[in-house]
């Protein structure tokens, strides 16, 4: 299952609740599509979605996506310009 990292768990829990003020808010993350995977904030997630939850983060991630991201780690910073980047890695073994 995917898991989150201290930064992720941070900046999820804030982008999302300065967008969607409801208690099932979350990220979620489909695709990927042209090699790369979508990511919105969203009021409440799909059906069929898997959702993961850390430290008051929710994550909401499209049923087939889920199994491309079981092994990974999902991890987050603000740019300079108050931007978001998300990157991928591959879970400690």
């Amino acid at each position: 299952m995917l898991t989150l990292t201290e930064n992720a768990t941070e900046v999820v829990t804030a982008l999302v609740a300065d967008r969607i003020d409801t208690a099932d808010a979350g990220l979620r993350i489909s695709g990927p599509t042209d090699g790369s995977f979508a990511v919105a904030a969203v009021p409440v997630g799909e059906p069929g979605d898997q959702v993961v939850e850390s430290g008051g983060a929710k994550v909401y991630i499209e049923g087939a996506t889920s199994e491309l991201l079981d092994d990974k780690v999902l991890d987050a910073q603000v740019t300079p310009e108050g931007g978001v980047q998300f990157a991928l890695g591959q879970q400690p073994g």
